[in-house]
């Protein structure tokens, strides 16, 4: 018998109501993605999470109050946090970096919308989800120096064992959880704690930030 998968449990955050009806109208149409609440201020998303505990919060950053970055780093702090994908029209250099410094795991502009539910999978099964052109940025900032120099991330991997540095790899490889935990025949919980305390000893929030300091470190082909 087939178990059936349970959806994606989608928290909408966005200041204007238009913009949360327009993406309920657009979720709609996605089966297995469930919008199970709508924010309509960084603190109400917080709030709100706490209660319906979503998996993604599609996240926009322009609001009144403490705005969508400040809300993404206190999400990320929950006992249980969602994954946060950013959609916003905000688009200047820093923003995607200032995003996932946060702890977003992706960023689209709100123009995307036929990415929006593929996005979400993504995000919500460990991937991350990133528009070419917030690609090509954060490339851009890799390249002139955002990241830890190689010296120090190289420092900062040598802390992790052997199985953590594995992990960090794949990440940095783009692999979801899912795949990494079959890569190293290993539960998805597994992968998800080995993760969680490379982390730690890196001093990073989020995939992007792990898979930059994997490529930093030498711990990706060429």
């Amino acid at each position: 018998m087939t178990v059936p998968v349970s959806p994606v449990r989608v928290l909408l955050c966005d200041d204007d109501p238009l913009v949360r009806s327009g993406l309920r109208l657009i979720l709609a149409a996605a089966p297995d993605i469930d919008v199970v609440a709508e924010a309509g201020s960084g603190e109400e998303a917080v709030e709100l999470s706490l209660a319906h505990y979503p998996d993604v919060v599609l996240m926009d950053l322009r609001m009144p109050g403490i705005g969508g970055i400040e809300a993404t780093r206190r999400l990320r702090a929950l006992a249980r946090p969602p994954r946060v994908l950013v959609l916003t029209t905000f688009d200047v250099d820093e923003v995607p970096v200032r995003a996932l410094v946060a702890g977003a795991d992706g960023f689209l502009l709100k123009t995307a919308s036929e990415q929006i539910a593929g996005a979400i999978r993504a995000v919500a099964s460990g991937a991350g989800a990133f528009s070419p052109e917030t690609s090509r940025r954060l490339t851009a900032h890799i390249r002139a120096g955002g990241a830890p120099r190689q010296a120090e991330a190289r420092r900062l991997v040598a802390e992790l064992s052997p199985r953590e540095r594995e992990v960090v790899r794949l990440v940095g490889d783009g692999r979801s959880n899912p795949e990494i935990a079959r890569a190293l025949f290993i539960g998805e919980a597994t992968v998800k704690t080995h993760l969680a305390a490379a982390q730690v000893k890196l001093g990073v929030t989020g995939r992007t930030q792990v898979a930059v300091l994997a490529e930093r470190a030498g711990l990706l082909p060429p």
